[in-house]
């Protein structure tokens, strides 16, 4: 009898439980076929990136800001070397959030701060060159005996321009960028200008609408800056006009050509003569902590600086504690197993947080109205309690109707801390024989706090600055009666710089002072917030 033969090894590894719990791998033509797809996703992601890039470098060389160009240039070569390269396999995953973080936060930051060492503002909004070409334009006088044009406006691709008739019967077209020049075949039709070649006459319905953009429009004579420019005021008669001042590029002066004063740059960035007059526009320069110390020097700026700061601290810290112990209070309340419809009650308290907050503010904007409001002409019967324009009243309003939005918040994140304590040291506690003020304070209440407490950090940094609130239900009001600035009993930090900026358009713009207040409210958030959670990691030891 023959021995019998062993087992084929091949067998023995089909039948081996390794081999029939491993996963199937994939064939060498899947797995090239699923890194070709990948990669050709990213060629694509990267593509859109690049092409966006270019547009904004393209975009940053023609207005001339170097600064940026070269940093997005940066970025795409940073971008294009680590999704191409083996080497910088861990950067394809912070690299998005680096540059986010370094467009959005450190550069905004870094230019807030540079522009609250500059006196940029209401005549400081540009550079020399700017302001010496407004300075010309604006100072511009119709030049004596000169005769009246017929005159048509024209447009020359997408930039208007004008084109005249002169006494010898002449058209000549120009735009703001390009002197006048003759026209050839140009059509006049009973001394009216019809048909400019090179040139769309634009329609006179289309001339009323864009009005502004007319009168304001300037076309040089000639190259020659002497020779003044044609405006008008009617869009059918032109005039030659010229510039009262005479700038001297050598001498870096500026000159007035009728009475001979001359004005010279100071360090401030205005052009000044020797009596002390001063030509209106200027450019922006450093000037150091000057901003800084107006916020507290300058008697305009520092009793309501005072006083802003103060309600500030004021409200962001009442807010924080009224939101939280009303939303606690609830969320122990309708955490009781033994209430019926909780789903619902809870429902119904969160509505509040569901409404968008600048049309909750103005909801209760007109709630709160003096004469109209359903609060005073329904509730009250018809009082006229002075909600929102008595000082006291106006902040009490305030923090009302921030509870009203905030409460539903902290209601949340306290039931969810609530219901994350184990039942078991409740239970452990009421063995021990502790009571139910015991239990709340020695164990609900800190284990509480170790979830909550940086959402109430967070809370606080965002009350110092809800700038929705203050601006849509009070507009800041009211104002300070001994106060040149238009500043007011409830404005905080963060609306007292939208008011000092003056992008309302309510008074005169000074965007170096806004900067420097920013800075600040930016530093003092900052050193709360890093105090506070400092402070918090006592509870963690409670944990």
């Amino acid at each position: 009898m023959s021995a019998p033969h062993p087992p084929r090894v091949e067998a023995a590894e089909a039948m081996s439980p390794s081999a029939a719990t491993s996963p199937p791998r994939l064939s060498g033509t899947s797995h090239a076929r699923t890194l070709g797809r990948g990669f050709l996703l990213k060629l694509a992601l990267v593509a859109v990136v690049n092409a966006l890039g270019v547009y904004v470098v393209l975009a940053a060389w023609a207005e001339g800001s170097m600064g940026i160009l070269w940093s997005m240039v940066a970025m795409l070569v940073a971008v294009n070397y680590v999704y191409f390269s083996r080497r910088a396999l861990p950067a394809k995953y912070i690299l998005p959030g680096l540059l986010f973080l370094l467009t959005y936060q450190i550069y905004v930051v870094g230019y807030t701060g540079y522009v609250a060492l500059t006196n940029y503002g209401d005549g400081h909004n540009s550079t020399k060159p700017d302001a010496i070409a407004a300075l010309l334009i604006q100072n511009e006088r119709r030049v004596e005996g000169s005769p009246s044009y017929p005159l048509a406006v024209v447009r020359e691709d997408d930039d208007l321009g004008f084109a005249i008739l002169t006494r010898d019967g002449v058209v000549r077209a120009g735009t703001a960028e390009d002197p006048l020049r003759t026209v050839e075949d140009a059509t006049v039709e009973d001394g009216r200008i019809t048909d400019v070649p090179g040139f769309e006459v634009v329609p006179r319905s289309e001339v009323l609408e864009l009005s502004r953009e007319v009168t304001a429009l300037r076309v040089p004579v000639s190259e020659d800056a002497e020779d003044g420019s044609i405006r008008t005021q009617d869009a059918r008669s032109g005039y030659q006009a010229r510039s009262l001042l005479e700038y001297d590029e050598q001498a870096d002066t500026m000159t007035n050509v009728e009475t001979g004063v001359v004005y010279r740059p100071s360090d401030r960035g205005q052009f000044v003569a020797e009596d002390g007059s001063r030509l209106n526009v200027g450019w922006r320069v450093v000037v150091g902590a000057e901003n800084f110390l107006t916020a507290f020097s300058d008697p305009r700026y520092s009793g309501p600086f005072l006083k802003i700061t103060a309600w500030t601290f004021a409200f962001a810290i009442l807010s924080v504690v009224t939101t939280f112990l009303l939303g606690l209070f609830l969320a122990m309340a309708f955490n009781d197993p033994r209430l019926r419809g909780r789903k619902i009650y809870r429902t119904l308290l969160i509505l509040p947080y569901a409404f968008p907050g600048f049309l909750a503010a103005l909801l209760w904007s007109g709630l709160l109205n003096r004469r109209f409001g359903f609060i005073n002409q329904v509730i009250l019967g018809g009082a006229e309690i002075p909600w929102l324009t008595d000082p006291t009243l106006a902040k009490l309003s305030v923090i009302g109707v921030n509870l009203w939005m905030g409460f539903p918040y902290m209601f949340l994140i306290c039931t969810g801390a609530l219901q994350a304590i184990p039942n078991e040291l409740t239970e452990a506690a009421k063995i021990d024989g502790a009571g139910r003020f015991r239990m709340w304070r020695s164990i609900t209440l800190p284990l509480l706090l170790v979830a909550t407490a940086p959402l109430l950090i967070s809370s606080f940094a965002f009350n110092f600055n809800n700038f929705l609130l203050i601006y849509m239900l009070t507009g800041g009001g009211p104002r300070f009666a001994d106060a040149s600035v238009p500043l007011g009993h409830t404005d905080i930090l963060i609306s007292m710089v939208y008011a000092i900026s003056g992008v309302d358009g309510t008074g005169a713009r000074n965007y170096g002072l806004a900067a420097a207040l920013s800075i600040m409210i930016f530093v003092i958030v900052a050193t709360i917030s890093a105090i506070a959670f400092r402070r918090t990691r006592s509870l963690e030891e409670i944990n």
